[in-house]
C-alpha cells in the first residue's frame, strides 16, 4: 500500500476536480458516537459544518449545550448546532460524511445526495463494505471510503465518550489518487492521524474480518471488548471467524493491509494445523496478541448490542452476512460466521439474552462446524518483484508486535493456549 503525502499532492489524469473554494462545506450526517465527536471537532476547528440527525432529542440536547465530549484528546464542551431537515435551498455540500450505521447508510445516501456539489464526494464511515451501496446511489466518482480506527459511544444524547485513540483511512473504490481525498484528510487530521491509500479494499477487508469477530462476539457476550477477550474460548472464536473472512477475501483476490500498520489478518489467520492443534508456537503468539488488543481497547463495547439495545436493526448483515454471502458464491464454507449471525438475529428478536455463559455454550455448540481442514489459501505476494517473505504462518516465526511490556491479570482458562501478558500494541481498531 502506498500513502499519499497530501500536503503537495497533484491531480491524477482523469480524477475528478477538487472544489474550488478554498473553505469546503461539510455535512455530518448522523450524530451518534462517530458522527457527534467529527462535527464537535470539525465546528472546533471553525470549518463550515452542518450536523445533520433526525433524532429530536439528540438535535434538541446539542442546540441547548453543545456537543459534550469526553475521553481520549477531548474538546470539552463544543459549541454548534445540529439541524433536523435541509431545505431545498441549502448551499451544496463538498463532502458529506455519512455516520450513521450500516442499515441506515443507503437511506441516508439517498436522502442527501441532492445536497451533494457536483465535484463533492459521500465518504462512507461505516464498518463492512458500504461503497459499493452508495456508489450506487451517487456515483463511484463521488464516493469516498474511510475507515475509522477510534473507537466513541453516545452516552446520552448530546453527550459523547471517545473510547480510544486514532485516526482514519481514506480512499477510493478504484484504488486512484484524487485530489479531493488529500483535501479531506487536511481536514480530519485534527481529529487523528489520516492517511490516503491506494488498496482501500485491502483495508477494508482487514477491517471487516475484525468486526465480524469483535463486534458480533461482543453483541452475543454483552459486556465490554476488554473483559470478553480475557478468556480463551472468546479468542478462539474470533480467531475462527477472522480466518473464514480472510480465506473469502484472498479467493476474491484482495492484498489484505495491516491494520494501523501493526495488526496482520494474513499472519493471525489460523492454519490447518493450528486450527487441529492443542497448543502451539503460532497459536499461543496470536491468542496473546488478541489478549493485547484486549487490553488496549478494553473500553469498546458492539455498536450492534447498542444498536439492538435502541430497538434498532442490528449491523450483522453488512458484516457476517457479506462473508457468507461472498463465500457461497465463492464455495467457501463459512460456518462460524454464519453460526454467529443467526446468533445476533435471535437476540435482536428477544429470543435470547446476550451473556459470557451464551456466548461458552455458542461455543461449545460450534464445535462440530470447525473440525475439518479449510486448506486455506496463502495470502498473494505484495508485489512480483518483491522476494518471497518468511511464510506468515509458520509457529515458529516471531509475531508481528512488540515484545510485551505491560502486564495484566488474565489468566488462561484452558490448557495448551495460555495467556501471556498484553503489551499496549499500538493498533487502533472501531467498533462503531
Amino acid at each position: 500500500m502506498s500513502f499519499t503525502d497530501f500536503s503537495s499532492a497533484e491531480p491524477a489524469p482523469g480524477a475528478a476536480a477538487a472544489p474550488a473554494s478554498s473553505a469546503p462545506r461539510l455535512l455530518v450526517v448522523g450524530c451518534g458516537g462517530i458522527g457527534g465527536i467529527i462535527a464537535a471537532y470539525l465546528f472546533e476547528q471553525g470549518h463550515d459544518v452542518t450536523a445533520f440527525t433526525t433524532n429530536p432529542i439528540i438535535a434538541d440536547a446539542i442546540n441547548a449545550i453543545g456537543f459534550r465530549v469526553r475521553g481520549e484528546a477531548s474538546p470539552g464542551t463544543v459549541g454548534g448546532r445540529a439541524v433536523r431537515e435541509l431545505g431545498p435551498d441549502t448551499r451544496p455540500f463538498d463532502y458529506i460524511l455519512l455516520a450513521t450505521q450500516p442499515p441506515q447508510v443507503e437511506e441516508a445516501a439517498r436522502n442527501a445526495v441532492a445536497h451533494l456539489a457536483p465535484t463533492g464526494a459521500m465518504i462512507c464511515l461505516q464498518n463492512g463494505l458500504c461503497e459499493e451501496r452508495v456508489a450506487r446511489i451517487a456515483g463511484p466518482e463521488r464516493t469516498f471510503g474511510g475507515i475509522v480506527a477510534w473507537g466513541a459511544s453516545m452516552v446520552e444524547p448530546g453527550v459523547y465518550d471517545r473510547t480510544s485513540s486514532g485516526g482514519f483511512v481514506l480512499g477510493r473504490l478504484d484504488g486512484a489518487s484524487d485530489p479531493r481525498l488529500d483535501e479531506l484528510a487536511r481536514i480530519l487530521e485534527a481529529i487523528g492521524p489520516t492517511t490516503v491509500t491506494d488498496n482501500l479494499a485491502g483495508a477494508r477487508w482487514s477491517k471487516l474480518a475484525i468486526n465480524c469477530a469483535i463486534s458480533s462476539l461482543g453483541t452475543v457476550g454483552g459486556d465490554r471488548l476488554g473483559v470478553l477477550l480475557r478468556h480463551r474460548f472468546v479468542r478462539r472464536l474470533a480467531l475462527e471467524i477472522m480466518t473464514e473472512t480472510v480465506q473469502v477475501s484472498r479467493t476474491i483476490g484482495v492484498r489484505l493491509e495491516k491494520v494501523a500498520g501493526t495488526l496482520d489478518l494474513d499472519w493471525i489467520a489460523l492454519t490447518d494445523a493450528e486450527r487441529s492443534a492443542v497448543g502451539s508456537p503460532g497459536l499461543f503468539a496470536k491468542h496473546a496478541l488478541l489478549l493485547a488488543v484486549g487490553a488496549r481497547f478494553r473500553r469498546m463495547r458492539s455498536s450492534m448490542l447498542a444498536a439492538i439495545e435502541r430497538g434498532r436493526p442490528p449491523a450483522v448483515d453488512f458484516l457476517n452476512g457479506e462473508v457468507i454471502e461472498r463465500g457461497a458464491t465463492l464455495g467457501i464454507a463459512t460456518p462460524i460466521n454464519a453460526a454467529v449471525r443467526e446468533e445476533v438475529l435471535a437476540i435482536a428478536a428477544g429470543k435470547r439474552k446476550p451473556s459470557l455463559t451464551l456466548l461458552r455454550a455458542f461455543f461449545d455448540r460450534t464445535r462440530e462446524l470447525v473440525g475439518a481442514s479449510s486448506s486455506i489459501r496463502p495470502p498473494p505476494p505484495a508485489t512480483p518483484a518483491e522476494p518471497p517473505a518468511t511464510a506468515p504462518h509458520e509457529p515458529a516465526a516471531a509475531p508481528p508486535y512488540e515484545p510485551p511490556t505491560t502486564a495484566t491479570s488474565a489468566q488462561a482458562d484452558e490448557p495448551g493456549e495460555p495467556s501471556m501478558p498484553a503489551a499496549n500494541v499500538q493498533s487502533d481498531l472501531r467498533d462503531a
